[in-house]
C-alpha cells in the first residue's frame, strides 16, 4: 500500500475499500493512544455521516496495530495546504474554508458530539477542495506530551480555553473556541497560535484575557467573529448561515464570492 505520511497516530497507506474506493488507512502506533476505549467511540463516531466531516468506515482490532479506515482526501491536512499556497487565497476563499469546518462542526454539535481538537491539522481537503473535518473525538485517547498540562489532563493547549486550562471542561463551547483558533490558522495561512510562546505562558496569558491578533487578511467583522468564539462567557458556533450572509455581505467588501478555486 501506498505510505500517504505519517500522522499523529502512526503510519497513514493509501488503500482500497470493498476494491473499489480509495481509503486512508492508519496504523495505530502501539502506546499512541487508549485502544480500548477508541474502539468503543468508534462505533458512535461511525454512525456521523456529513459532506463536511471526513468518513470513518471502520477499525480492525483483531490483531495489532489496530488499523482505522476513513475517507481518502486527496489533498491531505488543511494546515499543509494552505500553508503551501500562501499568497494565493482571496479572503473569500479563506472564508469559504471556515464555512466548510462550521458545518461540519454544526453537524457534530447537533448529534451531540464534542470534537476536542479542531485545528487546521485536523481537517483535511479533497480533490474537489472540500474542507471536511477530521479526528473528531479522538483527541481524549491520545497519549502525546503536547496534550498534556502540569495537572496530567490532556489538552491542545494553544487551541483551548481557559475552562479547558482551569477544570478541564469539554463542551460545544470549548470546540467554539478552537474554532475561533482555526479561522485565525486560516486568515493567517497556516501560521502556529502564539507561535513565540511556550504552552504555560499561552495558558497564563489566555486566562488574563489575551487573544491573538487579526490577521492581515481578516476584515474588522470577520476578526469580530474569532472575538466572539474567545469570550469567556457568551460564546456561540458561527452557523453557515451566519458566516455567509453576515460576513460575506459586510467584511468581505470588494470580494464577497466564497470560492476555494484560486
Amino acid at each position: 500500500m501506498k505510505e500517504l505520511g505519517c500522522g499523529q497516530f502512526g503510519v497513514v497507506r493509501l488503500g482500497k475499500w470493498r476494491a473499489q474506493h480509495k481509503v486512508a488507512i492508519k496504523a495505530i502506533r502501539e502506546g499512541a493512544m487508549y485502544e480500548e476505549d477508541f474502539i468503543e467511540e468508534a462505533k458512535v463516531m461511525m454512525r456521523l455521516s456529513h459532506p463536511k466531516l471526513v468518513q470513518l468506515y471502520g477499525v480492525c482490532s483483531q490483531q495489532k496495530p489496530i488499523y482505522i479506515v476513513t475517507e481518502f482526501m486527496e489533498l491531505g491536512c488543511l494546515l499543509n495546504y494552505i500553508r503551501q499556497r500562501r499568497d494565493t487565497f482571496s479572503p473569500g476563499s479563506l472564508l469559504s474554508i471556515c464555512q466548510d469546518v462550521s458545518e461540519g462542526m454544526e453537524h457534530l454539535e447537533a448529534n451531540g458530539f464534542i470534537h476536542r481538537d479542531l485545528a487546521a491539522r485536523n481537517c483535511l481537503v479533497n480533490v474537489a477542495l472540500v474542507v471536511k473535518v477530521s479526528d473528531f473525538g479522538m483527541a481524549r485517547y491520545v497519549l502525546d506530551d503536547q496534550y498534556t498540562s502540569s495537572s496530567g489532563t490532556k489538552f491542545p493547549v494553544k487551541w483551548s480555553p481557559p475552562e479547558v486550562f482551569n477544570f478541564c471542561k469539554y463542551s460545544s463551547k470549548s470546540d467554539v473556541w478552537s474554532f475561533g483558533v482555526l479561522m485565525w490558522e486560516v486568515f493567517t495561512e497556516g501560521k502556529m497560535p502564539f507561535e513565540h510562546n511556550p504552552n504555560h505562558e499561552v495558558v497564563m496569558r489566555v486566562s488574563q484575557g489575551h487573544r491573538l491578533y487579526r490577521p492581515r487578511k481578516a476584515t474588522p467583522n470577520i476578526y469580530d467573529i474569532m472575538q466572539r468564539c474567545w469570550h469567556e462567557v457568551h460564546r456561540t458556533l458561527p452557523a453557515s448561515y451566519f458566516l455567509c450572509c453576515e460576513c460575506l455581505t459586510t467584511g468581505l467588501g470588494s470580494d464577497p464570492t466564497p470560492n476555494l478555486n484560486h
